[in-house]
């Protein structure tokens, strides 16, 4: 995809409304964003007696539903906990959508071709494609944040206006932003070029290297975004169970030092936040009789529960459960018509076959599945 001298100003206008230092997860600072749904929440039509006392993707039916797990701080520091909770929960939302309800319309088009009526049929490898991982490092470059913070539910609406994120294949993560100075960021290009959207590179024939921009790649798109803000444990129970994990908003400082088992110090109810994390289920304790929220961070696995942590529900313990964000995919990459070369030279007409995510919400039957495997 070519950028126009429009898409660049729309960018930069973007940029600019958001070019301040911020907190890492700092919702509440930034211009609010209503929430752009037409689909009924899983709330509406998921009685809260149906929930069950334990739920996790990842574990249903001894299968994980979770993509990899990440650390947003190497190879230096960066506060993009905003942009590692939001996408990691997004992509583990396209993995249960291809692994878990196995549903999708096929669709060939090229890279910012979203159109719905140009339906298909192909022989795509769909249903055995790889995980998704989604390029956080393009929201550092392109986006509504920095690592000096950002907010998950901006990200949103900035994926779902711009049309496209780019898969990490071709954006790698670096940990910096424009205004970074720790460790190699002051020596980085982080600009919103062509290059830093979706790039590779190559050798050439004197064994010097070269970077070029792929201007048509692998991508998802956002369908749908909300926010749960304040609302009973059961809304956000029934929204985890039903279209998968969420972005959930905590106090950071608390969990520095986290040393395993759930959290539940009443010293820690209804505090601030200031760090972003994903929600992928609950569990009931059976020696105490009470749920708790599993939760994933971006800290990487030698932290804390093998990178997971673990807080009481219902006492909005650590302020968990009063900034819920969530998004539901829109299309997202499946295959490739032609197969591009090494360098990507002949990237630039390639299209991209697409399934379109289908909301559980249109499929009953499989959020009765869903409620009888519980």
């Amino acid at each position: 995809m070519q950028w126009s001298k429009f898409d660049q100003v729309q960018v930069v206008l973007l940029l600019s409304v958001f070019a301040v230092i911020f907190a890492q997860d700092i919702t509440q600072d930034l211009p609010s964003i209503p929430d752009d749904y037409k689909y009924p929440l899983p709330f509406t039509y998921i009685n809260a007696s149906d929930l069950p006392d334990s739920f996790s993707w990842n574990d249903v039916g001894g299968k994980s539903y979770l993509t990899h797990m990440l650390n947003q701080h190497i190879p230096q520091y960066c506060g993009s906990c905003w942009a590692h909770s939001s996408m990691s929960s997004l992509a583990d939302r396209i993995k249960i959508s291809q692994q878990y309800y196995k549903h999708g319309s096929n669709f060939v088009g090229h890279v910012n071709d979203h159109s719905e009526t140009e339906e298909q049929p192909t022989t795509s490898t769909a249903s055995v494609t790889p995980e998704i991982n989604l390029s956080i490092q393009f929201l550092l470059n392109c986006g509504p944040g920095s690592c000096h913070g950002g907010s998950a539910i901006h990200a949103y609406d900035f994926i779902k206006k711009i049309g496209y994120i780019p898969y990490d294949t071709c954006q790698s993560y670096v940990a910096c932003s424009d205004e970074s100075n720790e460790g190699f960021c002051p020596f980085a290009d982080t600009s919103c070029s062509s290059e830093n959207i979706c790039k590779t590179c190559s050798r050439n024939r004197d064994g010097t290297g070269h970077c070029q921009a792929i201007t048509s790649f692998p991508n998802a798109t956002i369908s749908e975004y909300g926010q749960y803000e304040h609302e009973s444990v059961d809304v956000i129970m029934a929204e985890i169970m039903v279209r998968g994990p969420v972005k959930a908003s905590i106090n950071g400082t608390a969990i520095v030092n986290y040393k395993g088992g759930i959290i539940s110090d009443k010293k820690y109810e209804n505090m601030g936040h200031s760090h972003g994390v994903s929600i992928f289920g609950w569990k009931m304790d059976g020696a105490t009789g009470k749920r708790h929220w599993l939760v994933r961070n971006s800290w990487g696995q030698y932290y804390g529960e093998f990178g997971f942590l673990r807080i009481e529900m219902g006492r909005n313990i650590l302020g968990v459960e009063s900034h819920v964000a969530w998004a539901t995919p829109g299309r997202y990459s499946t295959w490739n018509d032609v197969p591009c070369s090494e360098d990507g030279s002949n990237c630039a007409t390639q299209n991209y076959g697409s399934v379109q995510y289908i909301d559980p919400s249109t499929v009953l039957a499989a959020v009765y599945r869903q409620k009888n495997n519980k």
